[in-house]
């Protein structure tokens, strides 16, 4: 049986179901394959031959003039089985199969997925799928979704997991678009005919290109295996994890989608926790979270200081704060010195720190950068959740990123709230700089508490 770093480096790609309709995903595959600069030999099968996008459309694998390692499958179901037979006979190494309507339809799809099974596990052959996009290797520009593009493919750091279909594809482009959310690898699961979760963690725990692991998924096959899995692979890295299918609803929903099996979520929550995976609630979080463990440095305690503009808000996130096992830092006499000095009022320069009135006389500049440098300066503070507006423009902001990026050591996160076009623009100002920022600050207090719990794994305190 060939392991995934074989299939995952593959070179040699054969699209089967390439169609000379440049609108259908077979055509759309090959497409993405010669735009995003795919370093390999690429070839598309159709029984009735021709050309599409300048390439030769062969009859079958036997035709092709150079040996396959993956072949992507997007055919009906019920030629899939013939279309990996043929796979078996030409000695291809792995197969995606993209096609939808087998065990999470009904008996006959099922059958046709137990023919799948028995046909990989003879011939040795790897399969992902059926029901999925695919994969993506971003070191050789390999995917086999057709819904890939340049940004997505740009080399990161970030690996993710997903059972599902074309969810992997969007997220993954989504993730993609942000500055410095690349992907390393994308693995497609979908029924998980052959390879599942357990084996897909282990093996972007070995990648050396990924950092961070997030995975999408709906039910656990192996608990025991994957549990042993999970906490080998986050003694050595963040594993984050959104689970779809949490209540009997989903659950049944998730039968339909993945043909996944119900599991207790109560029990399954529990068992991650000890196995250090880092539980999310929806996909908001996990891409958050992603956020601040690519851009920031862990935590090394759980004091938090807040910088705000809204006692509202600050109050709402410390709920939160400390509803998270996170503690209030309480600042040194010569940090609230140095408070003093741009905050007037005694009550304001504490926790949080409030910048009304005080930055009308003193001006956003000189305020903010005053109570940021004391802070990050304090041994008591592990880390800060700046609480802001995008009322100016992005220029206010360049000098508080002079300011974190002089004080490395401590993550700071923002939140910034105001118009919808200046949001966007100061959002991606901090973005481009590698800052964290969300639209509301207890996402920020939800990322600092998974980072410090993570913290707390690496180096128990």
């Amino acid at each position: 049986m060939y392991s995934l770093d074989e299939i995952m480096e593959s070179r040699n790609i054969a699209v089967i179901g390439a169609s000379r309709d440049p609108l259908k995903p077979g055509a759309m595959l090959l497409k993405v394959l010669q735009d995003t600069g795919f370093q390999g030999q690429v070839a598309g099968v159709n029984p009735q031959g021709g050309h599409i996008h300048g390439l030769p459309l062969y009859r079958s694998l036997e035709e092709i003039p150079f040996s396959i390692e993956l072949a992507a499958l997007l055919i009906s179901p019920e030629a899939v089985p013939q279309a990996l037979a043929e796979c078996a006979r030409t000695g291809v190494k792995g197969v995606v199969i993209c096609s939808e309507g087998f065990a999470e339809t009904g008996p006959q799809g099922a059958q046709y997925q137990e023919e799948i099974r028995t046909i990989l596990r003879s011939a040795g052959m790897r399969g992902f799928g059926p029901n999925t996009m695919g994969i993506v290797n971003t070191a050789t520009g390999l995917t086999t979704s057709y819904y890939a593009n340049e940004r997505m493919l740009k080399p990161g750091s970030i690996g993710f997991v997903a059972q599902s279909g074309i969810f992997v594809g969007a997220l993954l482009r989504y993730l993609g678009s942000f500055e410095g959310l690349g992907i390393s690898k994308g693995l497609g699961l979908g029924n998980k005919v052959d390879v599942d979760e357990s084996e897909a963690l282990t093996y972007l725990t070995e990648d050396e290109q990924t950092r961070i692991v997030g995975m999408y998924l709906e039910d656990i096959r192996n608990g025991r295996k994957f549990l042993e899995v999970a906490r080998n692979a986050s003694e050595r890295k963040p594993v984050i994890l959104l689970r779809g299918g949490r209540t009997p609803a989903g659950a049944r929903a998730t039968a339909s989608h993945t043909a996944s099996m119900a599991v207790d979520d109560v029990v399954l929550d529990g068992a991650l926790r000890q196995a250090g995976v880092l539980r999310m609630g929806n996909i908001d979080e996990l891409i958050g979270t992603l956020m601040g463990f690519r851009f920031m440095p862990l935590p090394r305690g759980d004091r938090i200081a807040f910088v705000t503009y809204s006692g509202a808000q600050a109050i709402m996130s410390i709920d939160v704060a400390i509803d998270s096992g996170l503690r209030l830092a309480h600042f040194s006499k010569e940090t609230q010195k140095r408070l003093a000095r741009v905050i007037a009022t005694p009550s304001k320069a504490q926790n949080p720190v409030d910048l009304f009135p005080d930055i009308m006389v003193h001006g956003f500049e000189k305020t903010t950068t005053e109570i940021l440098r004391a802070l990050l300066e304090d041994d008591g503070v592990h880390g800060i959740v700046f609480i802001s507006f995008a009322t100016f423009g992005t220029d206010p902001y360049r000098p508080l990123v002079d300011v974190i990026k002089k004080h490395p050591g401590k993550p700071v996160l923002f939140s910034v709230l105001g118009d919808k076009d200046e949001l966007e623009a100061c959002r991606d100002f901090l973005e481009k700089h590698q800052i964290p920022s969300y639209l509301f600050p207890e996402m920020a207090v939800r990322v600092f508490a998974h980072m410090r719990r993570y913290a707390r794994k690496m180096k128990p305190a």
